[in-house]
């Protein structure tokens, strides 16, 4: 894939990662998503996707909501902390015309950046 792309290892895709990051991890949250992230030992950022039927039964708004949320993840991976993160929609995002989603996605993308690893005393800069 190319440098725009999303890289097969910045994606959580198993199961497992998927329980583990629900059980135990920091949380986030605004009007249309809800975050979830645990620090990871890979050195870099990884996304997984939770946008369930409750969200919107047609297939072509939960995937806009997919693409603009891997899209908004693209531009700012390297800035991120080693973290895992899941987002997951809210019912609330199927109505919600894709700049507001991202500029919802942009604040919860840098309230996240500041967190440190255990052990960090250093700053991340945006």
């Amino acid at each position: 894939m190319g440098p725009a792309g999303l890289p097969r290892e910045t994606r959580i895709r198993r199961a497992g990662d998927f329980a583990v990051l629900r059980q135990a991890s920091g949380r986030l949250g605004g009007r249309c998503f809800s975050v979830r992230y645990q620090q990871n030992d890979l050195g870099h950022a990884r996304l997984g996707l939770a946008v369930s039927k409750r969200v919107s039964k047609r297939a072509v708004e939960r995937n806009r909501i997919k693409r603009l949320l891997r899209e908004s993840f693209r531009r700012v991976r390297t800035q991120l902390p080693p973290f895992d993160v899941v987002v997951m929609a809210r019912e609330q995002a199927a109505g919600v015309p894709g700049p507001e989603l991202l500029a919802e996605l942009d604040v919860l993308w840098r309230k996240l950046v500041p967190l440190k690893r255990d052990g960090d005393t250093s700053t991340m800069a945006c």
